[in-house]
């Protein structure tokens, strides 16, 4: 039997694991600019010194950002590790590391969010209320399912984050009856596309395998889904995807323009702002860590400084006096 491509591969090792698409994509596109990087020298030719060389060039060359340089890492790592098999234990890769710097994130106003919300309509509305009330990042809100609303509790649950720590948050009380709403307009949806003949979803891989059944039923279906079936870029099944994370983007960036706000605004600033705001009430660190999904208090710690520059406003200009 013919032996696969090195990156078809890499792909099988990925999904073996139940990594994400986006994660897939990410890897083999570092591992692709790798090889081409050493004039497409196979990775097994390869070791150390040509690893410490690739990461040095993006460092000093491409000046990419530290998070950028660690993700081409990690795509390495996995690529030396779980498919070459080689053992790194004693490489001790030194490579010129991109400069880390501290950014204390950009935050809105209450009123703010409000105007910027207010702008909106719609599932992006809905979607953008999410982020804001849970606190949630753009790609938790997106792959939240119906089955994890829960409105006798007034809970929401969040599986597999980011952190990979399962959690559940306070439900906004005043978003209910939109979610209601929203929920019967995905019912709808779904019993229309059951009887066109696709109307599966996406589930992670164990769960397809213990429930094959779930994908066609209407509580794993996403609460925000496209407007349109696509096809499944792994298992090419037509089925209903959740709404892209792109053109959420471009209508957060519309209502912004509309409201004229020149703060530089991203999906991630509604996490930052409910997090803040919390703190300003008076809400416990280690309480706003839990409800962040932060592995360590000292990344929810960041907050603590946004507020402190917020109350340097109290400090009054010399020009002023």
């Amino acid at each position: 039997m013919k032996e696969r491509k090195l990156l078809d591969q890499v792909r099988d090792k990925i999904r073996l694991k139940h990594y994400s698409i986006k994660t897939e994509q990410s890897y083999v596109s570092w591992i692709k600019r790798y090889i081409f990087f050493h004039h497409l020298r196979h990775p097994n030719e390869m070791g150390k010194d040509e690893i410490e060389q690739f990461l040095t060039f993006l460092a000093v060359q491409k000046k990419v950002s530290p998070t950028t340089q660690n993700q081409a890492f990690s795509a390495l790592l996995f690529l030396y590790r779980e498919v070459l098999k080689k053992d790194m234990s004693e490489w001790n890769i030194q490579a010129l590391r991109a400069q880390e710097r501290k950014h204390i994130p950009i935050v809105l106003t209450k009123e703010e969010v409000k105007m910027i919300i207010d702008h909106m309509d719609g599932t992006y509305q809905l979607i953008v209320k999410m982020m804001y009330g849970c606190g949630l990042r753009m790609s938790e809100a997106l792959n939240i399912r119906i089955k994890d609303i829960d409105f006798g509790f007034d809970k929401v649950y969040i599986w597999d984050s980011k952190s990979l720590q399962d959690r559940t948050l306070p439900l906004p009380v005043s978003i209910k009856e939109a979610l209601k709403i929203q929920i019967e307009k995905v019912k709808n949806l779904h019993e229309q596309d059951i009887q066109k003949g696709c109307g599966s979803v996406h589930l992670p891989h164990q769960l397809q395998m213990k429930y094959p059944k779930a994908k066609y039923e209407t509580k794993w279906q996403y609460l925000f889904p496209m407007n349109k079936v696509s096809k499944d870029p792994r298992s090419g099944e037509i089925r209903r995807h959740h709404v892209l994370e792109t053109t959420l983007s471009r209508n957060i960036k519309s209502a912004v323009t509309q409201v004229e706000l020149y703060k530089r605004v991203t999906s991630h600033i509604f996490r930052h702002s409910y997090a803040t705001h919390l703190l300003q009430a008076g809400i416990d660190l280690r309480s706003i860590q839990e409800l962040l999904g932060h592995k360590s208090v000292e990344t929810t710690m960041i907050y603590t400084h946004v507020v402190a520059e917020m109350n340097k406003g109290r400090v009054v200009s010399p020009l002023d006096m």
